[in-house]
């Protein structure tokens, strides 16, 4: 008896190791055939923590205008001046998007007389109005700020909610004094698979806003972009993740951290500009870095970009270049002129201004941007410092550069792209007697199409008695004073 039941304890014990490790062996073929049929979903859905890092994307069709849809925030108060900025790059055939109002504002048409008086026509040049919806039930307990930050944040939410099309792939957000350039923001965009999780933005100029908002945010004025499968997210969870929140100051800050809770950092592109500077720009925008001009901001507290003209008429000179070239706007050139005792450094802002030092100055220092502006704020030491490299504006005006502004543009009968700068302003009167001044600078060039590369071929014989150099597709003509000779660069 004794030893039948030791007989039978064997066998149960066999029988129960065979069974758990047929069970075992079934849990892993199982795991593993999941890990292989879920592996390219996982992905799509899982977001790198590192931002330098791009995957390709493995879509079939290159991104379009069509696929960004822009959310603007704006007010009944800033609306009717603040609309002029956004005529400037708003095409409602080809952009999509809404600007978010207050319940205060205007919103009817314009008269049929209207606007063939102002020669406009508001069905196409401003994007459609939606009025924000109602937020008294979220606190606000910042007490240097106001509440429409909250309105302005949750803009993200009804941008998606509105417009959530299926071709959407990035939701683009800014204010209405924030000047787009679509083109370079499609262009910029189209590096990125909109299927992952993508927070693209840029800092403020400012060390010190960076320092007191934080490094990691996305700055609101200058714009950023967000994947349409992360705002999808985003959106479902920002209402409950603002209430967490009522302590911070602007809508920028509780949207960046909202994403930051979803485990998103933020992938930056120089192309934004939250322009944090008061008084003139100039240095910030003749320095640009060699990236697409992605945005402007703030234009009502600088300097009009070109000299003598209103800040609008400023920004539509400059867009003249934009919708010739948009993707070399603002690109920077330098060269040097070394047919004398002494090196002339010239520096090219395509569509924008040339720049003629009249002595040798190395590139890393041209590279730097020239501080012709003043601190956004007052106060600490903090405030005089910025998030790129400067050199001062030289107190020495014959060390100062001539500058020359564009004037206008034309195409050659080969489709070469002309630009022309005319001289501003002489700041040394050393030169004034000078047979080799310069009067005007005419650049040629092809249109640039990023990621191909650009051939340029030039018949000399063409030039005559003029003389060029080509340098990164550029081709420089110096006209000095009328009657006078040539110059050659």
């Amino acid at each position: 008896m004794h030893s039948l039941h030791k007989s039978t304890t064997g066998h149960s014990l066999i029988n129960f190791l065979l069974l758990f490790s047929s069970f075992c062996a079934l849990y892993v073929l199982t795991s593993v055939l999941l890990l292989v049929l879920g592996t390219s979903s996982s992905l799509l859905n899982l977001h790198s923590s590192s931002n330098n890092v791009l995957i390709e994307p493995s879509t079939t069709t290159t991104t379009t205008l069509d696929h960004l849809v822009f959310g603007i925030a704006s007010s009944g108060s800033s609306w009717p001046k603040r609309k002029e900025y956004i005529k400037l790059w708003w095409n409602r055939t080809t952009v999509r998007g809404c600007v978010f109002v207050d319940d205060n504002v205007n919103i009817g048409p314009l008269k049929a007389e209207e606007k063939e008086k102002n020669g406009e026509n508001d069905d196409y040049s401003l994007p459609p109005i939606c009025v924000s919806e109602d937020t008294s039930r979220f606190r606000y307990t910042h007490h240097g700020g106001t509440r429409s930050a909250i309105r302005v944040a949750r803009v993200v939410k009804e941008t998606v909610a509105l417009l959530n099309h299926s071709g959407v792939r990035w939701f683009v957000f800014g204010d209405d004094d924030t000047v787009f350039f679509p083109e370079n923001l499609r262009k910029t965009l189209s590096k990125y698979d909109h299927r992952l999780w993508y927070y693209i933005g840029a800092n403020s100029e400012s060390y010190k806003q960076n320092w007191f908002f934080g490094f990691g945010m996305g700055y609101g004025g200058a714009g950023f972009a967000i994947s349409s499968s992360l705002a999808k997210v985003l959106a479902k969870v920002l209402d409950s993740c603002i209430q967490r929140y009522p302590h911070l100051y602007g809508s920028d800050s509780r949207v960046y951290s909202c994403i930051t809770e979803l485990g998103v950092g933020l992938t930056h592109e120089p192309g934004f500009h939250q322009v944090d500077l008061r008084g003139n720009a100039f240095g910030l925008l003749a320095a640009h870095p060699v990236t697409p001009l992605l945005s402007l901001h703030h234009p009502d507290y600088i300097d009009p970009i070109f000299p003598n003209m209103t800040a609008i008429k400023a920004l539509q000179r400059l867009f003249e270049a934009v919708n010739v070239d948009p993707q070399r706007i603002l690109e920077q050139t330098v060269c040097y002129d070394r047919r004398f005792s002494f090196s002339r450094t010239i520096s090219l802002s395509w569509g924008y201004a040339v720049q003629v030092f009249q002595n040798h100055m190395s590139l890393p220092d041209v590279l730097k941007v020239q501080q012709t502006f003043k601190h956004w704020t007052k106060g600490t030491v903090l405030a005089a410092l910025y998030s790129f490299n400067t050199r001062e504006f030289h107190p020495d005006p014959c060390r100062r550069p001539t500058i020359f502004y564009l004037d206008n543009l034309s195409h050659d009968k080969d489709g070469i792209i002309i630009s022309t700068y005319k001289k501003s302003l002489q700041n040394c009167s050393s030169y004034v007697s000078s047979p080799e001044r310069l009067e005007v600078i005419k650049v040629a060039t092809t249109k640039l199409v990023l990621g191909t590369k650009q051939v340029i071929n030039l018949d000399y014989s063409k030039l005559g008695d003029e003389f060029a150099l080509v340098l990164n597709n550029l081709l420089f003509n110096l006209y000095s004073v009328a009657g006078s000779k040539k110059a050659m660069l």
